[in-house]
């Protein structure tokens, strides 16, 4: 019954408009009506004509004009955000275009593909169809038109807020030859990497851009463009508080769309008169033929008047009843879905208490173990030191290796938590990346010949040799891989390959890769092999030893740098790390920072240090390690008595614990600092996940020794404050 309905009335519709058919029905009145329908921000308007010229098309059999008008309908959906109904239209046009012969158009489809993913942030997909615009240009010889992509290119970029690589486009456009075609795409570009300089908040540049497009703006006297680089100027010296020259340019800015609004308005006159010339001549005739046409309608609509009338009622009658329906499925459908949606936030609010809780308590657990660790390392290092019987040193021996495993396991443990709480921070520095591999080399050399492995770095000479990056994290994951290949392999290969993958104009890729001939990882814990806690097997774990958590950590850096790590392994066979990873080359070259002097006993000498801790224990061996290097220590065990007795007594050197009972070590440094500037103050903490050196350095600190103490370490930066 329904499907009756729908074939009347589709019926109906095509009879009407076979009477009332004009041989206004074309592409070019279908066009005009959607431009000005555009011109007066009238969007829905615009798309229905745009679809009717695509019915025209299709009916009339036009495919060329056919792919035309789908572009059109997408570039509509695209200039309104509607990326989806965008894409959709843009690959339905490019499929036309196949069937005809390639042209311009094809190429602003296949960009426009492009520029519509990057707005979406999906960088790949878009770079893809960037390359098949570019082969189509080349292919039909058009170079004119390149660096109007591109300047679309970068606006997609700014409009997913990725102002760098939008700012990079908007660049390269700039730094084009000059030509009269790409004047004025070379002024907007000086426009936009203005307002991208603005949004950065850096004013030193943002005049300066805004000056070229200016200049630019001369060449090619467009007033619509000139009012807005000097609208955008207002707006900045507005930002910055300077309201003279900001109304200024305001100022100018009205005059100039003044003069544009009576440019129009005299152009509109002309226009208008011309039309009403023309229009005067036609009236006559088109009101004879009108006034035939009104008496033939008059009778074919009279006859059809009570068909309608019949069809419209049966059409609201089926619609009221589907609105009832649909309304009593909705309502079902709704209550169902507020049931899903407490669900939801209820398991949401579960997984993220969890995962806070988890972060917490191993937080608690590696910072709170720290403190006995201390107690362990320090004792058994002061042992060591006290010349032991023979029978001794194996025992005091095995309790250093296990205290020192200890502390590696629980920096791992409190490293991965601050990776997950994205309290990490990326450095960008200068470096050298041959003189890092190498240095890991020979670190590592000892552990190769105790494992009885050739160990081999195979070095590209093209990498460059200064770059910009996080030199830690990388030899952080590097070190991660040897010790591991080191470690698993025996009478065997271990190889470490640098080479350089790619290099624009300031950026290098290097591509990593260390392979071993080792026991390999089974096929099926090639994936688990990245969890915490995760090693091939029990045996392997039993056997080698680990914490399981080495591989994870090498996974988080390498993704936090920018780059993925793969892994091809055979049992038996051996197993192989690979990762590609983004550095921008520093031009100019590094400053050689000369090797500090370790420490001498001399610096140390009669020192007086106070220390100020509240275990007894770690007092105890603080004490002791000091003044086995014949240092005077003084103990107070908490801030406040800390600070009364440093406003009338003075030391060479404060050993501040940073959780002290009553006031806190920074607390107490705040108010040192007040009457005492100068004697350096040095951190003890076991660092926890809301800790960082930084953190600790802005209280007044000098410096950080982190608990348990490592003994050379420990006296390393005690000493360096000594001359």
């Amino acid at each position: 019954m329904k499907y009756h309905f729908i074939i009347v009335f589709c019926f109906l519709n095509s009879f009407l408009y076979s009477q009332t058919k004009k041989s206004t029905d074309s592409i070019f009145y279908y066009n005009k009506l959607a431009d000005a329908n555009l011109n007066n921000k009238k969007y829905n308007q615009a798309l229905f004509y745009t679809q009717k010229s695509i019915d025209f098309c299709q009916s009339n059999n036009k495919p060329e004009n056919l792919a035309n008008q789908t572009f059109k309908l997408g570039k509509i959906h695209y200039n309104q955000k509607n990326y989806e109904e965008a894409l959709k239209n843009f690959h339905k046009s490019v499929s036309l275009f196949d069937k005809v012969a390639p042209t311009c158009t094809k190429v602003l489809a296949l960009h426009y593909i492009g520029v519509t993913n990057t707005a979406r942030g999906d960088y790949k997909t878009a770079d893809v169809y960037y390359k098949k615009a570019k082969n189509l240009l080349d292919e039909l010889k058009i170079v004119d038109h390149a660096e109007v992509l591109n300047y679309q290119k970068a606006m997609a970029f700014k409009a997913n807020k990725n102002l760098p690589l939008a700012a990079e486009f908007f660049s390269q456009i700039t730094q084009q030859p000059d030509n009269p075609s790409l004047i004025k795409t070379k002024a907007d570009s000086y426009y936009q990497l203005g307002l991208i300089e603005t949004q950065l908040k850096r004013n030193d540049s943002t005049m300066i851009y805004f000056d070229n497009a200016l200049d630019y703006n001369a060449k090619s006297n467009n007033l619509i463009q000139k009012s807005k680089i000097i609208f955008a100027i207002s707006q900045y010296y507005k930002k910055n508080k300077n309201f003279d020259l900001a109304y200024s340019y305001l100022d100018e800015h009205y005059q100039l769309e003044n003069y544009i609004l009576k440019l129009r308005n005299a152009k509109l006159d002309q226009n208008e008169f011309a039309k009403f010339k023309k229009n005067q001549s036609l009236n006559n005739t088109i009101k004879r033929e009108n006034e035939e046409k009104i008496q033939l309608k008059t009778y074919r609509y009279s006859k059809l008047v009570s068909i309608l009338a019949i069809a419209l009622i049966s059409i609201l009658s089926l619609l009221s009843l589907a609105l009832y329906k649909n309304n009593i499925i909705r309502n079902q459908n709704n209550l169902l879905l507020r049931e899903k949606n407490k669900e939801l936030i209820l398991a949401k609010n579960k997984a993220e208490k969890a995962s806070k809780a988890r972060s917490e308590f191993l937080s608690t657990v590696s910072h709170e173990l720290r403190t006995p660790l201390n107690a362990i390392n320090g004792i058994t290092h002061l042992l060591l030191e006290d010349n032991p019987k023979k029978t001794q040193l194996k025992y005091l021996e095995s309790l250093k290796f296990s205290g020192n495993y200890l502390t590696t396991f629980i920096n791992e443990i409190l490293e991965i938590n601050k990776i997950d709480s994205t309290k990490v921070e990326v450095e960008n520095i200068s470096f050298n990346l041959k003189e890092l591999l190498f240095n890991i080399q020979s670190s590592l050399k000892e552990l190769a010949t105790a494992n009885k492995n050739y160990f081999n770095l195979e070095m590209d000479e093209t990498i460059p040799d200064n770059l910009i990056g996080d030199p830690t994290k990388l030899s952080q994951i590097i070190l991660n891989l040897i010790n591991n290949a080191l470690k698993f392999t025996q009478n065997g290969n271990v190889n470490v390959i640098a080479k350089l993958y790619a290099e624009e104009e300031d950026t290098a890729t290097v591509y990593f890769e260390i392979v071993d001939t080792g026991i390999g990882i089974p096929e099926d814990k090639l994936q688990t092999v990245f969890e915490s806690f995760s090693q091939g097997s029990i045996e392997v774990n039993r056997k080698y030893g680990g914490t399981g958590l080495g591989l994870t950590i090498v996974k988080k850096l390498i993704e936090l740098l920018g780059g993925e790590i793969k892994l091809k392994s055979e049992v038996g066979k051996g197993s192989t790390f690979t990762f590609k990873l983004n550095f921008k080359i520093n031009k100019e070259p590094l400053e050689v920072v000369e090797e500090t002097k370790p420490y001498n006993d001399k610096q140390l000498k009669h020192k007086s240090i106070l220390l100020i801790e509240d275990n007894k224990i770690n007092q105890m061996i603080t004490r002791k390690m000091l003044e086995n290097k014949a240092i005077t220590c003084e103990i107070i065990d908490n801030g406040e008595d800390a600070v009364e007795l440093l406003k009338v007594k003075r030391f060479d050197m404060i050993l501040m614990d940073v959780h002290l009972p009553g006031i806190n070590g920074t607390t107490a440094t705040k108010l040192i600092r007040e009457f005492d500037k100068t004697t350096p103050i040095i951190a003890l903490t076991a660092i926890s996940l809301d800790e960082n050196r930084d953190m600790l350095l802005s209280f007044g600190m000098n410096d950080v020794i982190t608990k348990p103490f490592v003994p050379d370490e420990f006296y390393s930066i005690i000493a360096k404050f000594f001359d």
